[in-house]
């Protein structure tokens, strides 16, 4: 049995969940963080030092980063459809993957931790400013990409690019801030709707 620590409302959490539900894998889920256990138990940290969420465990093997756990999962279910073998096909899906993971990543934390968040260091106006025409920024980044090479994050297929990016946009439109209105990204939304994994992880209520 697969075993998954993090609690289910954590966004990487929630890849991982979504990554499961497309490759029809049942895991056993455990609450860790905030809310939760903490994952600064001594427990937690011999699995994944940085303490943080998700852990997945797989008999004696154990890993940490949530877009690493998407990808050993589909490589692992021989899901080829969603993340490719061939060299070049697989560098298109896992470059939007890592981008996800640095840049964008990046750009949303200040305006998540100040708007829904409410957090006291993340309240200067000029910095969060800043930060909301980052985020927005790089979002029409995809927005054009999709315009161009869509309809998904790889191409012509769905991938593992688009479950990641599928998370990152969902958080993008639940946050409360000016938003520039993308065609591109709203068609994609539409098209990652028709997919029960999102909708049950990705857009479900949650930011």
């Amino acid at each position: 049995m697969l075993k998954l620590l993090g609690k289910a409302s954590s966004i990487n959490v929630r890849k991982v969940l979504w990554t499961s539900h497309e490759l029809g894998l049942t895991l056993e889920r455990e609450d860790w963080g905030s809310g939760f256990r903490s994952t600064q138990e001594p427990e937690f940290l011999a699995l994944n030092p940085n303490g943080l969420v998700p852990v997945l465990i797989d008999g004696a093997r154990v890993l940490w980063e949530s877009n690493t756990i998407c990808r050993y999962l589909a490589g692992r279910e021989g899901r080829r459809d969603l993340l490719p073998q061939e060299p070049g096909a697989r560098a298109a899906v896992e470059m939007w993957m890592d981008w996800q993971a640095t840049d964008l990543n990046g750009a949303w934390r200040y305006v998540f931790m100040s708007r829904v968040r409410g957090h006291a260091d993340y309240q200067d106006a000029a910095s969060l400013a800043a930060a909301e025409r980052e985020w927005n920024r790089l979002m029409g980044l995809l927005d054009a990409h999709l315009a161009q090479h869509g309809p998904y994050a790889a191409g012509a297929a769905f991938t593992l690019a688009d479950v990641v990016l599928g998370l990152s946009l969902n958080r993008w439109l639940m946050t409360p801030f000016e938003r520039p209105e993308y065609a591109g990204l709203a068609a994609y939304q539409q098209r990652l709707l028709q997919r029960p994994g999102y909708v049950q992880h990705g857009a479900n209520g949650l930011p």
